[in-house]
């Protein structure tokens, strides 16, 4: 057999790699010049091609011809391979990106994180929900820096996971990692919710079809009026989004086939599942277009929750004036009334003063009515004194005030919860309590009434004997 086949030669068996030969070297035993590397055992050695012969043999330390010193380490060292959990993370992660179809570059940032994560010392010995709940953040927090509009809540869907583990697995990360992620807005996730409603012409009949463009452009423009109007303030996207969308529909084309429709009806017709606090989310946002709607000046009739939906159109367009305009009406009215109620205060409280010299000469009054009289006086003297408005005395707080008197409010201000009046502890009675003057009084019993007790109580003798 030839060298030039790469087949054995000679008695050596040595393999030939290469047919260049090594200047300046010889076969002693044929004399040769055809010398070439022979890799095939563990040293590295020269080898003569024509007889077989070992020309000359390297060391494992320092070989002459060459060769390089290779540690132990490196010789027989292993690739350290992934943990099992840590090919699941990945997997997961991949599937998450795919099904929420974000681009290559999301996917390669999360898995980036998912890894620097996962070899974190605050994730190493935790649960595999945790784990499970890690894999959706990264995704998350990599959809944020890169402007990919995802929700927390479609995190959580996903993963069928409680919101509040995710929030706080995701607040954990972020801190962990050391990432400055941005907030999302509201109206950045719109054009992605909205493309869920299937109501274009392909699906739904001409009269009920919309395009996707116009209806998320309408359905922003109302959710920025929300916001201004403190609907949106503690609120979850979702049933804001449901409602912006479900208006931005009735309002685009007002005919009576859609006013006809409820949300119920809608979310039938577009294929989404129906969100309960969706319903009151859109009379609130109702509520605030009736108070615009009421400010605008060629509308002559009155603007109810029936046909403001009508009017969204001019209502959107001018609803920086109108909010400016809506404010100062009910600034005024407001004015009014306070000026109304203090002239009011003043006059009650003028008409006792004058009657309250008659009786406090009569001797039958009593100390703690005395005390009373002398402080109506002192504060019907004191013209610097301000009667209090009657909702300072209500039960659900200082917030209940000042909520009713502006005209847009955070709702848990407007319908504040009530609180719960503390009730004074009931002391055990012994007989040595003082006594007022008012309880003696209302002990006494006139005339009459010691009459019919008497009455009473022989009645209630005579029935026993018989």
């Amino acid at each position: 057999m030839t060298p030039a086949t790469g087949t054995f030669v000679g008695h050596s068996a040595a393999v030939v790699l290469s047919d260049m030969s090594r200047a300046g070297l010889t076969c002693p035993g044929c004399g040769s010049s055809n010398i070439v590397d022979d890799d095939l055992y563990s040293q590295a050695q020269l080898v003569c091609v024509d007889c077989g012969s070992v020309v000359s043999e390297g060391t494992l330390a320092n070989d002459p011809v060459g060769g390089s010193e290779v540690s132990y380490s490196r010789s027989t060292a292993v690739a350290r391979k992934p943990c099992v959990n840590l090919i699941k993370g990945v997997q997961r992660v991949k599937a998450i990106c795919r099904t929420l179809r974000v681009h290559a570059e999301i996917e390669d940032l999360s898995e980036t994180y998912f890894k620097r994560a996962y070899q974190h010392a605050n994730f190493i010995r935790v649960s595999l929900q945790k784990k499970e709940v890690l894999a959706g953040c990264c995704v998350l927090v990599s959809c944020r820096l890169l402007n990919w509009p995802i929700t927390m809540g479609t995190i959580s869907c996903l993963l069928d996971a409680d919101p509040m583990v995710v929030g706080a697995v995701y607040q954990e990360m972020v801190k962990t990692l050391s990432i400055d992620a941005p907030i999302l807005n509201i109206t950045d996730v719109m054009e992605a919710h909205s493309q869920e409603y299937k109501i274009s012409s392909l699906h739904v009949p001409e009269e009920l079809a919309e395009k996707s463009r116009d209806l998320t452009k309408r359905a922003v423009a109302l959710v920025e009026l929300a916001a201004d109007s403190w609907i949106v303030t503690g609120r979850k996207p979702v049933p804001i989004m449901m409602a912006a969308i479900y208006l931005a529909w009735q309002s685009l084309k007002p005919n009576k086939h859609r006013l006809k429709f409820s949300l119920d009806k809608f979310c039938q017709i577009a294929k989404v599942n129906k969100n309960k606090p969706a319903v009151k989310r859109i009379n609130e946002i109702k509520e605030v277009l009736c108070k615009l709607g009421q400010e605008i000046p060629w509308v002559r009739e009155e603007v109810t929750l029936d046909n403001v939906v009508q009017q969204v159109d001019d209502i959107l367009e001018h609803r920086y004036a109108l909010l400016r305009r809506a404010i100062r009406t009910h600034e005024d009215a407001l004015l009014v009334e306070c000026q109304a109620s203090s002239v009011d205060a003043l006059t009650e409280e003028t008409a006792p003063s004058q009657t309250s010299e008659p009786v406090n000469q009569t001797p039958k009054t009593s100390s703690v009515e005395q005390r009373g009289l002398n402080a109506e006086r002192g504060d019907a003297g004191n013209p610097q004194t301000v009667p209090e408005h009657k909702d300072s005395q209500d039960s659900r707080g200082p917030s209940a005030t000042w909520g009713r008197r502006l005209l847009f409010a955070p709702p848990c201000v407007i319908h504040p919860k009530k609180r719960r009046v503390e009730q004074p502890e009931l002391k055990d009675v012994n007989g040595d309590e003082e006594i007022s003057d008012s309880e003696i009084d209302s002990y006494i019993r006139t005339p009459r009434e010691a009459r019919d007790f008497a009455l009473s109580q022989k009645m209630l003798a005579d029935s026993g004997k018989s």
